[in-house]
Formats: C-alpha cells, sequence, structure tokens
C-alpha cells in the first residue's frame, strides 16, 4: 500500500464511533510535530494543530490503532513504524518553510514546499492551485526544476532572470535535484497557507 493511500485511510469513517473531523494533513501535521519534539503532551499537540481536544484524541487513537505513535506520561512519541513512515515521507516532501516576500507571493503569509522527482507530474500548475485554494489558501505557484534551471510552466524557462528575489530564497531554502517541485503557497493564515502547501504537494505524491 502507498504512503499516499495508508494515510488516506486513516481519515475514513469507522463505525460506530465519531466521523473524524481532521484531514490528512493535520495526520502529516502531527506526525512532523511528534518527530520533531520527540515526545509532546496531547494538550500541546491540539494546541499547534489548532484542532479541539476531542478532535485531536481521535486523530491520535487512530494514529495508535496504525502502530504509528505511543502514549506514555511523558506524552505520545512516534514507534519504530512511525519513524520509518516519517522518514518516507520527508522523501517525498523534503522541505516545506515559510518564505520572504517575493516576487511570487501575493499574501501576508507564504509558505515553500518542495516534492522530490515529481516535475513529471505537474501540468501547467492548475491542479496544485486549486488544490491549495480548497485548502484554505489564496493561491499557489508551481516551478519544476529542469536542467538545473527553476521553470515556471507556460510563464518562464528561468526564474532567476524572470525572478531573482524569489529564485535566490529558493535556492537558500532548499537542495533542489533534477525534476523536484517546488510549490509556493499563498495565504491569510499561516495555518492555511502550510495546508495549502500539503494540499498542492499531495495532487502529485
Amino acid at each position: 500500500m502507498s504512503i499516499k493511500s495508508f494515510l488516506e485511510r486513516l481519515t475514513l469513517d469507522k463505525a460506530p464511533g465519531p466521523s473524524p473531523s481532521f484531514s490528512i494533513f493535520d495526520i502529516i501535521k502531527a506526525l512532523e510535530i511528534i518527530a520533531k519534539e520527540g515526545s509532546v503532551g496531547r494538550g500541546k499537540l491540539s494546541e499547534k494543530l489548532g484542532l479541539g481536544k476531542g478532535v485531536t484524541r481521535t486523530l491520535l487513537t487512530r494514529l495508535i490503532e496504525a502502530g504509528l505513535i505511543s502514549t506514555s506520561r511523558s506524552g505520545c512519541s512516534l514507534t519504530s513504524r512511525g519513524n520509518e513512515l516519517w522518514r518516507k515521507i520527508e522523501e517525498i516532501i523534503p522541505c516545506i518553510s515559510v518564505i520572504d516576500q517575493n516576487e511570487l507571493t501575493f499574501a501576508k503569509y507564504n509558505v515553500i514546499v518542495q516534492v522530490r522527482g515529481r516535475g513529471g507530474k505537474v501540468g501547467k500548475g492548475l491542479e496544485q492551485r486549486d488544490a491549495a485554494v480548497r485548502a484554505g489558501a489564496k493561491g499557489a505557484i508551481t516551478l519544476i526544476y529542469k536542467n538545473k534551471k527553476l521553470i515556471l510552466p507556460t510563464i518562464t524557462d528561468n526564474a532567476a532572470q524572470s525572478y531573482p528575489i524569489a529564485y535566490q530564497q529558493i535556492i537558500r531554502l532548499m537542495d533542489l535535484k533534477e525534476n523536484d517541485v517546488a510549490i509556493i503557497v499563498c495565504a491569510d493564515s499561516l495555518k492555511n497557507a502550510e495546508y495549502g502547501a500539503l494540499a498542492a504537494a499531495w495532487t502529485i505524491v
């Protein structure tokens, strides 16, 4: 089973329990927080995710049932299976970061996400933009690293010349390899920018 299918299954209804009111991006964000902190309490995780305590409890129950996390008095931590899954996610999405204002940004909060080796799955970038908007963002700009150049499909074959500030920021943030995708997502809140970035990336995972 692919990582995408596995994670999506965790958000499905399970009768007779309550329908989950969290998204696949909440799951990815939760795994990221737990991986980076080593151990985190449910209250702190709820706060960082911006989810209610009941929703966070249901999310954690799903992760426990999937064998991805364990709980103790010190909080939640990843199991060996959880660590393995997180490493695989990081291989596909090696970087997601806040990016400063530049020629390609158009909102208060801007996040860039890198997707490894998926340039062949990108068309004009419209699918990524639409996914980001559905997740609450204002829009998205998709670039592909090809032949040691960043291209913006249908707009420019050389972002370094067309958007030098954006290009320098991207190169500083990411270790780009051939056929990698970099998606800049703009939103009115940091959470919407982050989740919009994950949603855009998810279209080509």
